[in-house]
């Protein structure tokens, strides 16, 4: 494991005084504009961390957790973070949280400052826009674990909690074909995201197995927002022919395009079934009630506080694999039942 960045170390490389060195990372007005600029480059690259818990240093421990959602206004990352609170409030530890905003650029600045506050560990839910890793690894050569979930990228160092989002999306979609609807269209979000792009492949699995055709002009990429989903309904509106069934990857952008096809005189479910995902709290209110991939947000928040609380004590061999699979289920609702023999509720495990 690698040993802490200083500033005598920073000062050594730049062959500059740790006065310096200090003064420059503190902007302060001393120190011009162009040796700010080495010296923070410098910092940077020899993976120098600003020392915010001076006080905690002689344990090696804040208890602090970092947290970096996409969003904090997802009914799904607020079920995720109360999970995460009760477990880190009952071992001891509070949890700084912040959101990249679907942005790449946020999202390393937030791993930055977790970084520079000196977290014991990180969890994270990537953005749309990332493609690399690079940002997290000074957590990994520190040897502070990093926890992805929901939206993860693989690896070796890292350990990732999901859901089989293929296998929910096969049986959604299976669903809405055993409902009898033989043209359907997919709303999803950005395939960079495992969750979107592991979706997008159980829907064509499940066509394929039903022999239905696939095709391109049925998966509408969109930011999975409440605008997203009238935007949705407005481009599925000038479909010829209409579609006959929806499956959209959350409950948010769902509810608002079933709402705008319902005011553009679509009857939910006779003329288009609608399924939705996550099972959020706006799934049982929207009539009719929306069909939908129960995902167990408060149970992914305690289980990731678990796994990073196992490998903070140093019991990584507890943890079983670098995945962890949690399991889903399809709730069925009125909103995807086109047949009147299966009107009756039910609950399909996966």
């Amino acid at each position: 494991m690698e040993k802490d960045i200083t500033i005598y170390d920073i000062a050594r490389e730049l062959d500059l005084s740790p006065t310096t060195i200090s003064r420059a990372l503190n902007d302060h007005p001393a120190v011009n504009k162009k040796t700010k600029q080495r010296i923070s480059e410098a910092a940077a690259q020899m993976g120098y961390r600003s020392n915010l818990f001076a006080s905690n240093l002689r344990r090696q421990r804040t208890n602090t957790i970092g947290l970096i959602v996409p969003r904090l206004d997802s009914p799904f990352h607020s079920s995720v973070i109360a999970g995460m609170e009760k477990v880190a409030n009952e071992a001891g530890y509070n949890l700084i949280i912040s959101q990249s905003l679907e942005t790449l650029q946020k999202e390393i600045a937030n791993a930055n400052t977790m970084f520079n506050s000196r977290v014991d560990g990180l969890l994270v839910s990537l953005s749309f826009e990332t493609e690399t890793l690079e940002h997290f690894e000074n957590f990994v050569s520190k040897g502070i674990p990093v926890i992805f979930y929901d939206r993860v990228a693989e690896h070796k160092e890292c350990t990732s909690i999901v859901i089989d989002n293929l296998q929910a999306a096969y049986k959604a979609t299976s669903h809405l074909i055993e409902q009898g609807c033989t043209n359907i269209v997919h709303i999803t979000g950005n395939l960079k995201r495992n969750v979107y792009a592991d979706r997008l492949k159980g829907f064509k699995y499940a066509l394929i197995d039903h022999n239905l055709p696939f095709s391109e002009e049925n998966v509408i990429i969109s930011k999975m927002t409440e605008e997203a989903g009238t935007l949705a309904a407005q481009q599925i509106l000038e479909m010829d022919p209409l579609p006959d069934g929806i499956f959209v990857s959350n409950d948010t952008c769902a509810v608002s395009c079933l709402k705008a096809l319902k005011k553009a005189n679509i009857s939910i479910p006779r003329d288009i079934a609608v399924i939705g995902f996550n099972n959020d709290a706006i799934s049982r209110v929207v009539e009719p009630n929306l069909t939908t991939i129960n995902y167990p947000g408060q149970e992914m928040g305690e289980v990731a506080l678990r796994v990073l609380l196992l490998q903070l004590n140093g019991s990584r061999d507890n943890v079983p694999s670098n995945t962890i699979n949690l399991r889903s289920e399809l709730i069925i609702r009125e909103s995807s039942l086109k047949s009147k023999s299966n009107a009756k509720k039910k609950a399909v495990h996966l």
